[in-house]
């Protein structure tokens, strides 16, 4: 049952978020260690990888972005995410916005905009929405 979704707006202020507070902060930190500012590094984007993988796991579906918004990651069932769920979401999900040159994005976005349940295509990957719901909240 899918419970409060979350819709495009937040989602991307939520990815906004994580931008200004995360991704910025880590990048301004390897770039005064290292001496040069390099939005590639590979460190940097292990990092960002490990962070987008592991938060939701251990903090009920959310992530600095999604705390911000009030919003989080959930199982298709409202049960919390674990590790093959945010797998799916990043891993399997990144491949197929690859080989699909972008379009597999796109299309997201339009599911998030269009859809009833919001749920992108990383979501029906994974088993998972993104609720408005807090983790007391959801009905068992």
């Amino acid at each position: 049952m899918i419970n409060q979704p979350a819709g495009f707006w937040i989602r991307l202020g939520a990815g906004i978020a994580n931008g200004f507070f995360i991704n910025l902060p880590l990048l301004v930190l390897f770039a005064i260690a290292t001496d040069e500012f390099n939005p590639d590094d590979p460190i940097v984007s292990f990092l960002m990888f490990l962070y987008f993988l592991l938060t939701p796991v251990f903090w009920k579906g959310y992530d600095v972005g999604k705390k911000t918004m009030g919003i989080r990651i959930v199982k298709k069932d409202g049960r919390n995410v674990h590790i093959g769920n945010m797998l799916m979401r990043n891993v399997v999900a990144a491949i197929f916005y690859l080989i699909t040159f972008g379009f597999g994005a796109l299309l997201s976005a339009f599911f998030v905009i269009f859809r009833d349940d919001k749920r992108a295509i990383h979501d029906f990957i994974a088993g998972t929405y993104v609720t408005k719901s807090s983790p007391g909240e959801m009905p068992l």
